[in-house]
């Protein structure tokens, strides 16, 4: 086990040259040049561009991933779990599903302090998913694709039910549902003179209801769930092309119903218009991928009532995160993002109606 070094700025040569052990070979990393990479909400990530002191087959550069120096993100990511889920996702679930993520060249956490290190493969050159713009058609068909490569090896896997990290008593989803009326005044005093009155009043049915979401939804085979499969997630043909998508930030993975993450990506990452011109379309699409991974036994009906149901988790993360989170200029944009498109998107399935009817 490497020692886990827990900031940015505490990662020198040698840390960097134990971390990557084989990959490496003989040679030692003995310059490092540092940049900020993206707005992690929970974390900070960093790429690093390596010198070597010899020839190697190496990489020329890697990202790390650490815990925020924000307090309220770190207590949100530690406290809940996020920072374990992400760490053994790489070290035990990555390597059983056909989704393209990051290869993780170390994954150590502490369990007792949430300090957690990964030093994963550096995928730039890519096309980053933006949640402010939206996506194109094809790029919600390609993430189709990848979510059903996530769903499908895995899919009714009874094996899952072994896995420590993913079946954790549910405490804490209890514990959200019994104070989420609270997280959702916060959310409305913040928010309050920003979002419309339409979507407010979207957003606090769902509050008023969050039981019925947790314990009312249609029955569906389970497998592994992303959670928080978004275009800012999502790196679009990265190193410069090599595959079609990779997904990153695997810190809410989960067990559940995998039409969760198809509704949640088509709510957050496409305009309301263009959404109800294509969105059975791209329900469809990700149906027939899944029978590449031999998933057969799952129809329309039971996935389109799967998909109306469990599309509130978007209405549930854009109020949950925006207060759970440090607050930044474009997260507050983005959280009014998403919580319009994802209210638009309730409002025009009739989501709501069916959690008041449970």
């Amino acid at each position: 086990m490497t020692a886990i070094v827990s900031t940015p700025d505490a990662v020198d040569e040698a840390f960097l040259t134990q971390a990557l052990g084989d990959a490496i070979g003989d040679a030692k990393v003995i310059g490092i040049a540092r940049t900020q990479v993206g707005d992690g909400m929970l974390g900070e990530s960093v790429r690093f561009a390596l010198t070597y002191d010899r020839p190697n087959d190496g990489p020329a550069s890697v990202v790390g991933k650490f815990p925020s120096a924000d307090p309220t993100s770190r207590a949100t990511g530690a406290g809940l779990g996020l920072y374990l889920n992400e760490v053994r996702f790489y070290q035990e679930i990555a390597p059983t599903v056909a989704i393209r993520t990051p290869r993780p060249y170390l994954a150590e956490i502490d369990e007792a302090t949430g300090d957690f290190c990964l030093i994963l493969e550096d995928m730039g050159p890519a096309r980053g998913g933006n949640q402010l713009t939206g996506c194109s058609l094809a790029d919600a068909e390609t993430a189709m694709d990848e979510a059903a490569a996530l769903h499908g090896p895995r899919w009714g896997d009874p094996r899952l039910g072994e896995v420590a990290f993913l079946n954790r008593d549910n405490a804490a989803v209890l514990g959200i549902a019994q104070m989420f009326p609270a997280i959702f005044e916060a959310f409305r005093a913040r928010y309050g003179d920003v979002l419309e009155p339409d979507y407010m009043a979207a957003c606090a049915t769902f509050s008023e209801n969050i039981a019925a979401y947790y314990e009312a939804g249609p029955p569906a085979p389970r497998t592994l769930q992303h959670l928080d499969f978004r275009l800012d997630n999502m790196l679009f043909e990265p190193q410069g092309g090599r595959w079609p998508l990779t997904v990153l930030d695997w810190q809410s993975v989960t067990l559940g119903a995998g039409v969760l993450d198809v509704g949640y990506f088509i709510g957050a990452g496409l305009p309301a218009e263009v959404r109800r011109k294509h969105e059975q379309d791209l329900l469809r699409r990700w149906l027939d991928a899944l029978r590449k991974y031999g998933v057969t036994d799952y129809g329309w009906d039971e996935a389109w009532e799967a998909y109306r149901h469990y599309l509130l988790q978007g209405v549930f993360t854009a109020i949950f995160a925006s207060v759970g989170t440090k607050q930044t200029e474009r997260g507050d944009a983005m959280f009014m993002t998403m919580a319009r498109r994802h209210c638009a998107q309730a409002l025009d399935l009739g989501s709501l109606e069916m959690l008041k009817r449970s």
